[in-house]
């Protein structure tokens, strides 16, 4: 296993948000993390990233504990994408290799401008390159995030909502090119959604929370209406279109 997470727990002043958390994601996996707003989804990839300290528990990446590596270290090893992208007088270029910072000595050398290239390419962004981020939409921006993470090179790859402010054009697009990029490069990969369906299309396993702990985490082939409707509070209906499952409120 590449990510390893073992009994993660965590509060905010007195209040628990994430109660013993753990488990694990292979090369080449995409783990989606589902569940209502407030159980700690975004938390938890804050602690995954060193962002936040738990206050219990512990993350591995290839067998190292991420509280003993330098920030240096975690930037090589893990890239991490928030829901809300950041703007500034950078043009996208710019900012996508920034990601690179991690590996850049002295000065900027040919490979990190390649892998740069490659990146921008892979999410067709040739068109933003050199557009100033405070001039893109919410969507573009996104789109430029995701690509400074990418070009990290990291081991594991967290992503926050990553298709929240994108069209559903774009977020087919940007969900297939990660889907691509995780399995052509067996980068483990966390992300947490709203989009059940696009969860279930994209994801090899889905691990559902509810009031901050783990209520289930399987393969997306063994997830059942009951599931989704002991998460949601609602009734579902779980069909299948074009070979595709699909989840339906009834």
């Amino acid at each position: 296993m590449i990510l390893k997470v073992k009994g993660i727990n965590f509060k905010y002043k007195s209040r628990s948000v994430l109660k013993d958390v753990s488990f694990e994601v292979g090369p080449g996996e995409l783990l989606a993390i589902l569940g209502p707003n407030g159980v700690g989804k975004t938390t938890l990839l804050r602690c995954l990233n060193a962002a936040l300290k738990p206050e219990g528990g512990s993350v591995f990446v290839d067998g190292k504990d991420l509280s003993d590596l330098s920030r240096s270290e975690i930037a090589k090893n893990l890239a991490y994408v928030a829901q809300r992208a950041e703007q500034g007088r950078l043009t996208a270029f710019d900012a996508i290799l920034l990601g690179r910072k991690p590996y850049i000595g002295w000065r900027v050398g040919e490979d990190d401008l390649k892998k740069a290239d490659a990146v921008i390419r892979a999410l067709k962004l040739e068109s933003l390159s050199l557009r100033f981020l405070d001039e893109m939409s919410g969507g573009e921006l996104q789109k430029v995030s995701i690509a400074r993470a990418l070009v990290q090179d990291p081991k594991v790859l967290l992503l926050d909502e990553p298709t929240s402010s994108l069209d559903l054009k774009n977020q087919q697009e940007v969900l297939r090119t990660i889907r691509h990029i995780v399995s052509g490069h067996g980068m483990s990969t966390v992300m947490t959604m709203h989009d059940i369906n696009s969860a279930l299309r994209f994801a090899d396993k889905i691990l559902f929370m509810k009031d901050g702990k783990i209520f289930s985490a399987s393969e997306r082939a063994r997830i059942s209406a009951s599931m989704i409707e002991e998460v949601y509070g609602i009734p579902v209906e779980l069909g299948e279109i074009k070979g595709y499952p699909v989840v339906l409120p009834v």
